[in-house]
Protein backbone atom coordinates (compact mmCIF):
# COMPACT_ATOMS: atom_id res chain seq x y z
CA UNK A 1 0.00 0.00 0.00
CA UNK A 2 0.91 3.67 -0.68
CA UNK A 3 1.61 5.83 1.90
CA UNK A 4 -1.07 7.99 3.22
CA UNK A 5 -0.12 11.76 2.62
CA UNK A 6 -3.65 13.32 3.14
CA UNK A 7 -6.80 12.32 5.72
CA UNK A 8 -10.47 13.36 4.69
CA UNK A 9 -12.37 14.55 7.55
CA UNK A 10 -16.76 14.14 7.59
CA UNK A 11 -17.79 16.51 10.11
CA UNK A 12 -21.03 15.29 11.92
CA UNK A 13 -20.14 12.28 14.47
CA UNK A 14 -16.30 12.94 13.41
CA UNK A 15 -15.31 16.31 14.45
CA UNK A 16 -18.50 17.73 16.26
CA UNK A 17 -21.17 16.58 17.78
CA UNK A 18 -24.03 18.40 15.65
CA UNK A 19 -27.11 18.50 16.36
CA UNK A 20 -28.49 16.83 13.27
CA UNK A 21 -29.59 13.85 14.67
CA UNK A 22 -32.01 16.06 17.38
CA UNK A 23 -33.01 18.53 14.74
CA UNK A 24 -33.97 15.12 12.16
CA UNK A 25 -35.94 13.92 15.29
CA UNK A 26 -37.85 16.99 16.61
CA UNK A 27 -38.83 17.78 12.94
CA UNK A 28 -40.47 14.80 12.44
CA UNK A 29 -43.49 15.40 14.90
CA UNK A 30 -46.25 16.04 12.22
CA UNK A 31 -45.22 13.53 10.02
CA UNK A 32 -44.86 10.04 12.46
CA UNK A 33 -44.21 9.66 16.19
CA UNK A 34 -40.69 11.23 16.62
CA UNK A 35 -39.56 8.49 19.28
CA UNK A 36 -39.68 6.08 16.11
CA UNK A 37 -36.48 7.83 14.84
CA UNK A 38 -34.01 6.23 17.10
CA UNK A 39 -30.84 6.44 17.33
CA UNK A 40 -30.18 3.54 15.84
CA UNK A 41 -32.09 4.01 13.17
CA UNK A 42 -30.76 7.41 12.71
CA UNK A 43 -27.24 5.72 12.06
CA UNK A 44 -28.20 2.97 9.94
CA UNK A 45 -30.17 5.06 7.24
CA UNK A 46 -29.97 8.92 7.99
CA UNK A 47 -26.03 9.55 9.00
CA UNK A 48 -23.82 10.68 6.03
CA UNK A 49 -26.44 11.32 3.62
CA UNK A 50 -27.54 14.62 1.49
CA UNK A 51 -30.77 16.39 3.42
CA UNK A 52 -33.10 15.57 1.09
CA UNK A 53 -31.69 11.83 1.04
CA UNK A 54 -32.18 11.62 4.59
CA UNK A 55 -35.94 13.00 4.78
CA UNK A 56 -36.75 9.67 1.92
CA UNK A 57 -35.15 7.34 3.75
CA UNK A 58 -36.83 8.73 6.93
CA UNK A 59 -40.04 8.09 5.88
CA UNK A 60 -39.60 5.02 4.04
CA UNK A 61 -38.52 3.47 7.16
CA UNK A 62 -41.57 4.60 9.15
CA UNK A 63 -43.94 3.97 6.58
CA UNK A 64 -44.31 7.78 5.69
CA UNK A 65 -45.60 8.74 2.05
CA UNK A 66 -42.50 9.94 0.25
CA UNK A 67 -44.20 12.94 -1.13
CA UNK A 68 -43.77 14.52 2.33
CA UNK A 69 -40.24 14.12 2.21
CA UNK A 70 -39.35 18.02 0.93
CA UNK A 71 -41.45 19.02 3.67
CA UNK A 72 -40.21 17.13 6.02
CA UNK A 73 -36.16 17.96 5.32
CA UNK A 74 -37.38 21.47 5.41
CA UNK A 75 -38.89 21.59 8.90
CA UNK A 76 -35.90 19.74 10.12
CA UNK A 77 -33.43 22.68 8.69
CA UNK A 78 -35.34 25.24 10.73
CA UNK A 79 -34.91 23.04 13.77
CA UNK A 80 -31.66 22.77 13.16
CA UNK A 81 -30.72 26.22 11.80
CA UNK A 82 -31.89 27.33 15.21
CA UNK A 83 -29.74 25.36 17.06
CA UNK A 84 -26.73 26.41 15.28
CA UNK A 85 -27.65 30.05 15.86
CA UNK A 86 -26.66 29.51 19.44
CA UNK A 87 -24.16 27.17 19.72
CA UNK A 88 -26.01 23.78 20.75
CA UNK A 89 -23.43 21.97 19.36
CA UNK A 90 -20.12 20.15 20.53
CA UNK A 91 -16.65 19.51 19.35
CA UNK A 92 -15.30 15.99 20.33
CA UNK A 93 -11.36 17.21 21.52
CA UNK A 94 -10.03 13.83 20.36
CA UNK A 95 -10.63 14.99 16.93
CA UNK A 96 -9.30 18.50 16.62
CA UNK A 97 -6.13 16.80 18.72
CA UNK A 98 -5.59 14.43 16.21
CA UNK A 99 -6.56 16.83 13.03
CA UNK A 100 -3.28 18.97 14.85
CA UNK A 101 -1.43 15.87 14.83
CA UNK A 102 -2.07 15.13 11.40
CA UNK A 103 -1.23 18.56 10.35
CA UNK A 104 2.21 18.41 12.73
CA UNK A 105 2.92 15.70 10.54
CA UNK A 106 2.78 17.39 7.07
CA UNK A 107 0.08 15.40 5.79
CA UNK A 108 -2.61 17.21 3.66
CA UNK A 109 -6.43 17.69 5.06
CA UNK A 110 -9.45 18.20 3.54
CA UNK A 111 -13.19 18.45 5.22
CA UNK A 112 -16.02 16.33 2.70
CA UNK A 113 -19.21 16.63 4.65
CA UNK A 114 -22.37 16.01 2.43
CA UNK A 115 -23.86 18.68 5.09
CA UNK A 116 -24.90 22.27 3.94
CA UNK A 117 -24.62 23.66 7.80
CA UNK A 118 -20.84 22.06 8.47
CA UNK A 119 -19.28 25.51 7.99
CA UNK A 120 -21.40 27.49 9.99
CA UNK A 121 -20.73 24.92 12.97
CA UNK A 122 -16.80 24.73 12.15
CA UNK A 123 -16.24 28.28 12.09
CA UNK A 124 -17.66 28.74 15.89
CA UNK A 125 -14.92 26.56 17.04
CA UNK A 126 -11.67 28.14 17.79
CA UNK A 127 -8.21 26.82 17.56
CA UNK A 128 -5.17 26.90 19.90
CA UNK A 129 -2.65 29.65 18.68
CA UNK A 130 -5.50 31.09 16.90
CA UNK A 131 -7.61 31.11 14.39
CA UNK A 132 -11.02 28.64 13.65
CA UNK A 133 -11.72 25.01 12.83
CA UNK A 134 -12.64 26.08 9.91
CA UNK A 135 -9.57 27.54 8.94
CA UNK A 136 -7.79 24.47 9.29
CA UNK A 137 -8.25 22.41 6.18
CA UNK A 138 -5.93 22.65 3.02
CA UNK A 139 -9.76 21.88 0.97
CA UNK A 140 -12.84 22.26 2.00
CA UNK A 141 -15.87 20.17 0.42
CA UNK A 142 -18.41 20.92 3.19
CA UNK A 143 -22.13 21.13 1.43
CA UNK A 144 -20.70 21.34 -2.01
CA UNK A 145 -23.24 20.16 -4.72
CA UNK A 146 -22.56 16.55 -5.94
CA UNK A 147 -24.41 14.90 -8.62
CA UNK A 148 -24.78 11.90 -5.94
CA UNK A 149 -24.14 11.83 -2.32
CA UNK A 150 -22.89 9.32 -0.37
CA UNK A 151 -22.05 6.02 -0.55
CA UNK A 152 -21.29 7.49 -3.93
CA UNK A 153 -17.50 8.31 -3.56
CA UNK A 154 -17.93 11.73 -5.72
CA UNK A 155 -17.18 14.31 -2.73
CA UNK A 156 -14.73 12.24 -1.53
CA UNK A 157 -12.87 12.08 -4.98
CA UNK A 158 -13.90 16.16 -5.70
CA UNK A 159 -11.86 16.52 -1.99
CA UNK A 160 -8.75 14.39 -3.52
CA UNK A 161 -8.47 16.60 -6.24
CA UNK A 162 -8.70 19.76 -4.85
CA UNK A 163 -5.69 18.56 -2.29
CA UNK A 164 -3.84 17.50 -5.40
CA UNK A 165 -3.56 13.78 -3.95
CA UNK A 166 -4.09 10.93 -5.74
CA UNK A 167 -7.17 8.43 -3.70
CA UNK A 168 -4.63 5.73 -3.23
CA UNK A 169 -2.41 8.16 -0.74
CA UNK A 170 -5.95 9.60 0.68
CA UNK A 171 -7.39 8.37 4.34
CA UNK A 172 -11.13 8.80 4.88
CA UNK A 173 -12.24 9.12 8.99
CA UNK A 174 -15.70 8.39 8.68
CA UNK A 175 -18.71 7.47 11.42
CA UNK A 176 -21.33 6.29 9.32
CA UNK A 177 -21.35 2.89 6.93
CA UNK A 178 -22.68 4.65 3.83
CA UNK A 179 -19.04 7.09 4.63
CA UNK A 180 -17.06 4.38 4.71
CA UNK A 181 -18.74 2.78 1.31
CA UNK A 182 -18.18 5.77 -0.45
CA UNK A 183 -14.33 6.07 0.71
CA UNK A 184 -14.06 2.59 -0.22
CA UNK A 185 -15.50 3.38 -3.55
CA UNK A 186 -13.07 6.04 -4.16
CA UNK A 187 -10.20 3.99 -3.60
CA UNK A 188 -8.98 5.08 -0.48
CA UNK A 189 -8.18 3.91 2.82
CA UNK A 190 -10.90 4.07 5.45
CA UNK A 191 -10.97 4.77 9.50
CA UNK A 192 -14.30 4.51 11.12
CA UNK A 193 -15.01 6.43 15.14
CA UNK A 194 -17.51 4.35 16.68
CA UNK A 195 -18.55 7.04 19.03
CA UNK A 196 -22.00 5.47 19.89
CA UNK A 197 -21.45 1.92 20.13
CA UNK A 198 -21.69 0.92 16.42
CA UNK A 199 -17.93 -0.61 15.74
CA UNK A 200 -20.13 -3.64 14.45
CA UNK A 201 -21.54 -1.17 11.60
CA UNK A 202 -18.32 -0.08 10.60
CA UNK A 203 -16.70 -3.43 10.23
CA UNK A 204 -19.81 -4.39 8.09
CA UNK A 205 -18.81 -1.52 6.32
CA UNK A 206 -15.56 -3.05 5.98
CA UNK A 207 -13.58 -0.15 7.39
CA UNK A 208 -9.58 -0.83 7.34
CA UNK A 209 -9.74 0.22 11.12
CA UNK A 210 -12.36 0.87 13.91
CA UNK A 211 -11.73 2.74 16.77
CA UNK A 212 -13.67 4.51 19.45
CA UNK A 213 -11.69 7.38 20.03
CA UNK A 214 -9.25 8.98 17.77
CA UNK A 215 -6.37 9.32 20.31
CA UNK A 216 -5.95 5.62 19.50
CA UNK A 217 -4.85 6.14 16.36
CA UNK A 218 -1.09 5.42 15.56
CA UNK A 219 -0.49 9.05 13.46
CA UNK A 220 3.26 8.65 12.95
CA UNK A 221 3.14 5.47 11.16
CA UNK A 222 0.56 6.98 8.40
CA UNK A 223 3.24 8.38 6.25
CA UNK A 224 4.73 4.61 5.98
CA UNK A 225 1.26 2.93 4.72
CA UNK A 226 0.19 2.05 8.14
CA UNK A 227 -3.11 1.98 9.58
CA UNK A 228 -2.88 0.65 13.14
CA UNK A 229 -4.24 1.64 16.42
CA UNK A 230 -1.80 2.19 19.91
CA UNK A 231 -2.15 1.46 22.79
CA UNK A 232 -3.41 4.56 25.42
Amino acid sequence: MLPISAVIFDVDGVLLDSPHEVAWRQALAGFAEPARLTPSLYQSVVAGKPRLDGARAVLAALGVPASRAEEYAAAKQVVLSAMIAVGQFTVFADGIDFLLALRGHGLKIAAASSSKNANRMLAQIALPGGGTLLDAFDANLCGHDVQHGKPDPEIFLLAAHALGIEPARCLVVEDAGVGIAAGRAAGMRTLGIARHGDTAMLTAAQAELVVTNLSQVDVAHLGEARLVARHI
